[in-house]
């Protein structure tokens, strides 16, 4: 854990080997997300797009019952200069693709509200589970600005391009139910069976082979921005990849012994 040592808005946990939590950590300002947080979220997702080590899975949620997170956090944002705005907002971007970019799978546990760059943030996981009381909203059309964090690339690819322009041009708020109904999340929960649910997943995950998990997350996430043929190819890339593994070994084998295998990502 030492690896998440001197992080001051995010907190990180690992349960068990090869599984990470990671918390938004302000209840006291609704896990607002302000330039720490941000830079905490750079620091912990940032190297996982080619080195992920040991790690086969990531829960990503909010300290406390009450939100996922806010969101951006205005308060510090109220007098920034238009370029300490920028410099901001590129460390936002930063930590957003972050997310996007993990090759380890990375599940959104969205456990209250999500507005704005917390839902933003949300939709850059792989999918999300959420609880009956989250709420979710992109209002930033009615602060003057817009969704800068993957808001207006990653809606309409879950929920469609007219829905998603609905909410993205009016800033309405809409629920737990709704999102699951759009294709925008996965499951609804009640709040106390939020995080069992996502970690029974999350285990189911990290039991597999770390090596083909992360294949198929490639080749779904970059053969989705293509065509058919293209991304058939990548899929071919991707699958060959597993040929040469420990693991496609030690899968073969435990299938024919009956017993459960013990992948090890090499």
């Amino acid at each position: 854990m030492s690896n998440y040592e001197g992080l001051r808005r995010l907190l990180v946990e690992e349960p068990e080997a090869g599984l990470l939590i990671v918390r938004f950590n302000r209840p006291e300002a609704r896990n607002a997300i302000d330039t720490a947080t941000m830079e905490d979220l750079r620091r912990v997702f940032g190297p996982l797009a080619f080195t992920p080590g040991d790690l086969r899975c990531i829960v990503l949620t909010g300290t406390g019952d009450k939100a996922f997170s806010a969101g951006g956090d205005l308060k510090e944002r109220q007098g920034m200069s238009d370029e300490d705005w920028r410099l901001q907002h590129a460390i936002a971007e930063e930590s957003a693709y972050a997310i996007l970019n993990s090759a380890v799978p990375v599940i959104a546990a969205v456990n209250g509200a999500a507005f704005g760059g917390g839902c933003e943030l949300a939709l850059c996981c792989d999918f999300l589970y959420a609880s009956r009381t989250a709420t979710f909203a992109l209002p930033e059309v009615t602060r003057g600005i817009m969704p800068g964090a993957g808001g207006t690339q990653n809606l309409p690819r879950a929920i469609g391009e007219r829905r998603a322009k609905e909410l993205l041009l009016t800033g309405r708020p809409f629920t737990a139910e709704q999102a699951e109904r759009w294709g925008m999340v996965n499951a609804v929960c009640e709040p106390e069976e939020l995080m069992p649910r996502v970690l029974e997943v999350a285990r189911s995950i990290s039991a597999n082979a770390p090596i083909s998990v992360r294949q198929i997350k490639k080749a779904v996430h970059q053969g989705l921005q293509t065509d058919l043929t293209t991304g058939l190819l990548l899929e071919v890339q991707a699958y060959e990849r597993t040929i040469p593994t420990e693991d496609r070994h030690e899968g073969v084998r435990a299938f024919n012994e009956k017993r459960r295998p013990v992948f090890r990502g090499r």
